[in-house]
């Protein structure tokens, strides 16, 4: 099965999928928010060329791991999306994803102006490699 996880923000959610047999993660793209939200041409292409089966949203917890007003935004907006592209939806835990994207397209390189558009997939494929791979655990229990 594909999955395609979401890093949602307030301007852009990045965007990444999984291979059908569910052991990498690949960041696909950036695109406005509002275009994903809506169902835009261009997320419903993203939709078309990778089929996924199953949405994964980054949910961002505090640091407590609590709950906040932005995860039940995200929440919100994951609802509207899922049911937009018919697709089921799940949650995960995103705290410091974007961190580590940083740090990694730094580690490639890359200065602040150039990562700015690329933060949001690395972010999103960061956190669904993480989801993967405890599923792939879990299943050999």
């Amino acid at each position: 099965m594909r999955i395609m996880a979401l890093d949602i923000g307030d301007v852009r959610t990045g965007i990444a999928v999984s291979d059908p047999s569910e052991m990498l993660a690949s960041p696909i793209c950036v695109l406005p928010s509002a275009e994903v939200v809506s169902g835009a041409k261009s997320f419903a292409r993203v939709l078309d060329d990778w089929e996924p089966e199953l949405l994964l949203c980054g949910l961002p917890l505090t640091l407590s791991g609590e709950y906040g007003p932005q995860a039940d935004h995200i929440r919100e907006i994951a609802a509207v999306i899922s049911k937009n592209a018919d697709l089921p939806v799940e949650f995960v835990d995103e705290r410091m994803s974007s961190t580590d994207a940083k740090r990694k397209l730094r580690e490639m390189g890359y200065d602040e102006k150039t990562m700015r558009g690329k933060v949001d997939m690395i972010a999103a494929s960061i956190f669904l490699q993480s989801w993967l791979d405890r599923r792939s655990t879990q299943d050999e229990r």
